[in-house]
């Protein structure tokens, strides 16, 4: 790796670190209890609209879980417009046909319903109306949007993503098959819905794939060079600690209400964390499984996590240990020890990965892919480094060569 290089981007970092402290960071606001998203047609139309676009997608409208919002704006006399067409891995066209389907049905706001996909979906719509004759591709990027979007209500039906609380929306160009984010801190939602009862139905793999992008989000931000306040740090830790806690738990029993309310706010907070403190690796490198090969977001989170921080290594540690601390890991590491103090912090770091592993073990999660093809390593590597460099504060520069060994330990891992 060139010298001249990474001392390009920490500097870039730095002046970035500045300038986060202009660009106005918020936590939305925010309902939550069981039941409660049948309240949000009435909060809607306090808010002086009466006709939304509700962005969903078909796997939910299949299932009928927008049933009880979509009830409950009939009865309040709440307009609407329903716009499902969006794929997992939702495309420049999608967010154009939704923005179509917004114009025509002369909508005043938006409502997000779902996980990332919907959400990043309708983000990017939110932009298109605020920008209509400029293509999705020229709102990518840093700071693009830089105007305010039309009234914008999340309500999130997965506990990983926390897009109800980011300034991102990850989009696929169709043509070519890269992803590439929307990062602008107008396209946050001003108001969100944390109802558990809305995760219940969720099947167990998309239960573990979200909450290990949820925590993904968290330990990534924590471990980050730069742009964290204390508040971002803080909302991490806590993140990881309700991971911790209640991931198996809401894995084995879609019906425990505690976990999953639990996971809820995790995802919330790890969202908030990483909206200042920035992703990594893991993301820029995962962005590429999911455009090339449709690998859904929270799986490839899932996997690459641990093999990132395990080559990173010890640049890591000592933070890593402050979250095995936080979700009491460090203290079983300081049990085995011979003294308290002779529990270093790589013990404990280790024993945090070590922890990762076995939660995806558990839930019948893979240790790596093996539909990556030689061919495409190149472009994944292009893309990656594209993406967090110089942008992402991540504790270690990386190049072609470390990107490359990262792409081919997790093809091996398979």
């Amino acid at each position: 790796m060139n010298m001249g290089y990474k001392a390009f981007c920490r500097t870039f970092q730095a002046v970035m670190k500045v300038g986060n402290y202009f660009l106005g960071y918020r936590t939305p606001e925010f309902i939550e209890g069981t039941g409660c998203v049948t309240r949000l047609p009435q909060r809607i139309l306090d808010k002086g609209v009466n006709k939304v676009l509700l962005v969903t997608d078909q796997g939910l409208m299949e299932l009928g879980l927008p049933g009880g919002l979509i009830a409950a704006m009939d009865q309040a006399g709440l307009e609407y417009e329903i716009f499902a067409d969006i794929q997992p891995n939702p495309t420049d066209l999608n967010v154009e046909a939704g923005f179509a389907r917004y114009v025509e049905a002369s909508c005043q706001g938006i409502v997000a319903f779902g996980g990332g996909s919907p959400m990043d979906a309708a983000k990017a719509i939110a932009a298109k109306v605020a920008h209509p004759r400029k293509p999705v591709a020229k709102l990518q990027g840093i700071l693009r949007v830089h105007a305010r979007i039309c009234p914008f209500w999340a309500v999130p039906t997965t506990a990983g993503t926390g897009s109800e609380t980011t300034v991102a929306a990850v989009i696929t160009e169709a043509a070519t098959h890269h992803k590439a984010s929307i990062n602008d801190p107008s396209i946050l939602p001003r108001y969100a819905v944390l109802d558990p009862q809305l995760t219940v139905g969720l099947p167990p793999f998309i239960t573990a794939t979200t909450g290990m992008d949820a925590l993904c989000h968290a330990v990534e931000s924590y471990i980050n060079w730069t742009y964290c306040t204390h508040v971002e740090k803080k909302m991490s830790k806590d993140a990881v600690k309700l991971i911790h806690d209640n991931i198996l738990a809401a894995y084995r029993d879609g019906t425990d209400l505690h976990a999953r309310r639990a996971m809820q706010y995790a995802a919330f907070y790890a969202g908030r964390s990483f909206t200042r403190g920035c992703v990594g690796y893991v993301h820029a490198v995962g962005h590429t499984l999911g455009g090339l090969y449709g690998v859904p977001h929270g799986l490839a989170m899932s996997v690459i996590l641990p093999h990132v921080l395990r080559q990173f290594g010890p640049a890591v540690y000592d933070k890593l240990a402050d979250l095995a601390d936080a979700c009491g890991i460090g203290q079983q590491v300081e049990k085995l020890a011979e003294t308290p103090a002779s529990a270093s912090n790589r013990a404990k770091a280790e024993a945090f990965i070590m922890w990762i592993d076995e939660v995806n073990q558990a839930m019948g999660l893979p240790k790596g892919f093996d539909c990556i093809r030689d061919e495409d390593i190149p472009q994944m590597i292009a893309w990656a480094k594209a993406e967090a460099n110089p942008l992402y504060p991540v504790p270690v520069i990386w190049g072609d060569e470390e990107l490359r060994r990262l792409i081919e330990t997790i093809r091996a891992a398979a």
